[in-house]
């Protein structure tokens, strides 16, 4: 499994928890940045990232900021990607099955590490379930294409 990892300021702590804890896993993993907490502009990580996901160089992707709502909405203008924002291990896990997300986002200061730790685990050992979900992800698609011309 490989993972892309990208951060704004506001997320850079967290980001680096995840790092050692998918590094301890021995979980392959490439940091897109950012890398001090001088401030940046979280879309060209989460597009970075995205792009990345979608070509798929990565098989998920893992985008932090203060709040994860900036990263989720700017990952998401990128088509195929469905980026989730958990903040519980149960919607990480409804997620993948349902939604087969690929981008997990979460945010620094609204969730604690050890939380943010099994939210990360949780997405990342799910599995997409398919069948009516997948009929579902279809529609999802459809609404790109009218929209993204």
């Amino acid at each position: 499994m490989k993972i892309a990892v990208g951060c704004d300021h506001g997320g850079l702590n967290l980001k680096n928890e995840i790092i050692k804890h998918l590094n301890s896993k021995n979980i392959e993993i490439k940091d897109f940045g950012t890398y001090t907490s001088e401030s940046c502009d979280y879309p060209d990580i989460a597009k970075v990232v995205g792009e990345k996901v979608i070509e798929k160089e990565f098989d998920f992707g893992i985008l932090v900021c203060g709040t994860g709502i900036g990263v989720s909405i700017a990952a998401n203008k990128i088509p195929g990607i469905r980026a989730a924002l958990c903040h519980d291990t149960f919607s990480a896990h409804a997620t993948r099955e349902h939604n087969n997300a690929n981008i997990l986002t979460l945010g620094e200061r609204v969730v604690g590490t050890g939380l943010a730790l099994d939210i990360v685990d949780t997405f990342l050992n799910s599995t997409f379930q398919g069948e009516r979900h997948q009929r579902r992800i279809d529609k999802i698609a459809d609404i790109e294409k009218k929209y993204n011309k």
